[in-house]
């Protein structure tokens, strides 16, 4: 088995610590797609989030373990569900 193969089998649980609303430990973080100081936009193990907040700064990162820290205001916190998976065709008559 590749090493791709078998790094994307392996999935994180996925648990989120918010505390006073300055600090927010992650864990099953898979990717980060894009952030700036408003908005970090990430996937998880349950789909993908979307924190939104003032002074946002990644503090940590750690993608093979999962873990992602983050440091700022957040104001808000909104999962997407994950794109399901095969063909159309599969999805309407699987």
């Amino acid at each position: 088995m590749a090493y791709e193969q078998a790094k994307s089998s392996v999935q994180h649980s996925h648990s989120l610590n918010l505390e006073n609303r300055s600090r927010l430990n992650l864990t099953g973080v898979e990717d980060v797609s894009g952030f700036d100081e408003s908005l970090i936009v990430l996937s998880t193990a349950l789909g993908e989030l979307t924190v939104r907040g003032e002074q946002l700064h990644i503090e940590r990162i750690d993608l093979d373990s999962g873990q992602l820290d983050v440091r700022g205001k957040i104001l808000e916190l909104s999962y997407d569900e994950p794109a399901p998976k095969g063909s159309l065709w599969s999805r309407l008559f699987g």
